[in-house]
């Protein structure tokens, strides 16, 4: 059976930035989170990236430049003796009418039907409100981390989410998840 384990990338994985991340340069991935990825795969974690794009759709990078910053953060997992599963991206504007851009489910809908499991309590970890109305749309399990916009996300949690776990770092994440195995 198949762990999955879904991540948003900017503000989780790798930096984010206001004015985007549109090269393979400026991915930078978060101190500890290629090596959190890694130990999150060695532990039997499918580690699949649920990720909107807006970039694409603004013209600000070609999807051949978005495959390579992915291919740039495979490298680094796989050396670090892991593995990145499925993608899934949003090439969508914000004022798009799509069923992929977060907090629409579109995109862990697609990674569930790729593994073909359900999306039940499957941990979501994002930093943004959006990733977690989109793990509670499919009935996943939301996380919050406090990298990239969580702190400030975490002040602005709306009743239903309150409890929900919380973590400084993908890293911490990962621990809290791998001890549960």
């Amino acid at each position: 059976m198949t762990r999955l384990l879904i991540l948003d990338r900017d503000g989780v994985i790798n930096r984010d930035s206001r004015d985007f991340v549109k090269t393979p340069d400026e991915w930078i991935p978060l101190p500890g989170s290629i090596e959190a990825v890694a130990r999150l795969s060695s532990a039997g974690f499918t580690v699949a990236v649920a990720s909107n794009q807006s970039g694409l759709a603004r013209g600000l990078f070609d999807e051949e430049t978005l495959v390579a910053m992915h291919a740039k953060f495979r490298e680094l997992v796989d050396a670090a003796g892991g593995v990145v599963g499925r993608i899934e991206w949003c090439p969508h504007g914000p004022d798009d009418d799509c069923d992929c851009r977060k907090p629409s489910p579109g995109l862990l809908v697609r990674i569930g039907r790729h593994y073909d499991v359900t999306l039940e309590n499957v941990p979501v970890i994002g930093d943004s409100m959006r990733d977690l109305q989109a793990a509670v749309a499919v009935g996943a399990r939301p996380i919050l981390v406090r990298t990239g916009n969580g702190a400030q996300t975490e002040t602005r949690l709306p009743d239903e989410l309150v409890d929900i776990e919380v973590f400084d770092t993908l890293s911490e994440a990962a621990d809290a998840l791998i001890g549960e195995v």
